[in-house]
């Protein structure tokens, strides 16, 4: 899952983008409004954490054009303390979350880990999918057996991929959008890899192949 932290702030944005990771997530960064408008048109990402006072342009006008444009990322907006009107009119700009600075980078994981579980229609804290449970506290997978299975950063990237788009046809370059950051050297062919590593550990049959289309992840039980 790919993250963008907009956040003029380089000291809070480096902090941010090294504890989202460390949870798991690709992240990118940026610090003005003008850019994180241009990233949030072209780039796939699966949330934005987004604060409202930025340099160039406002993060609640960089929002307003978002949603006015059909861009319907999850966002959470970044608000001063006890500035009211700001969570206001980020909702009625289409925020789905907000959280009043200073924060605690748990409550910020949390809030974003329920956002994108609700964005795709999964209810609770854990992913469970195929008979697998996904620990995102832990990286791990645990199998309907009841194994505990250890994953890479990599591999716990894709499988959370996987186990929110359970049934669909996912691409290769699809899967190379949402695992890697934006500066990082996408090879798409090395997605085949993980995927067989993955198949190792999980199971062959968990991962199928649709030729010439790319990778579903089954539900059956």
């Amino acid at each position: 899952m790919r993250i963008l932290v907009v956040e003029d702030d380089i000291l809070l944005g480096g902090s941010l983008k090294k504890e989202i990771g460390q949870a798991g997530y690709a992240v990118d960064t940026v610090g003005d409004g003008i850019d994180a408008e241009h990233l949030g048109r072209e780039e796939p990402y699966d949330a934005i954490v987004l604060d409202l006072g930025l340099p160039r342009r406002s993060g609640l006008e960089v929002l307003r054009h978002w949603r006015r444009d059909g861009i319907r990322v999850p966002v959470i907006i970044l608000t001063a303390r006890d500035a009211w009107h700001e969570k206001v009119d980020g909702f009625k700009a289409g925020a789905d979350d907000y959280l009043a600075k200073p924060f605690h980078s748990e409550e910020l994981l949390a809030r974003l880990n329920a956002l994108i579980h609700r964005s795709h229609g999964q209810a609770g804290s854990g992913l469970q999918t195929g008979g697998l449970l996904l620990d995102e506290d832990r990286q791990c997978a645990t199998l309907a057996g009841g194994g505990v299975v250890e994953l890479t950063g990599i591999e716990f990237r894709l499988l959370r991929y996987f186990m929110l788009h359970p049934g669909q046809i996912l691409s290769k370059s699809r899967l190379t959008e949402h695992v890697y950051e934006f500066d990082a050297d996408k090879d798409s062919n090395v997605i085949e890899v993980y995927i067989n590593r993955l198949r190792q550990k999980l199971g062959k049959e968990i991962i199928a192949t649709r030729r010439g289309q790319g990778y579903v992840f089954r539900t059956a039980e």
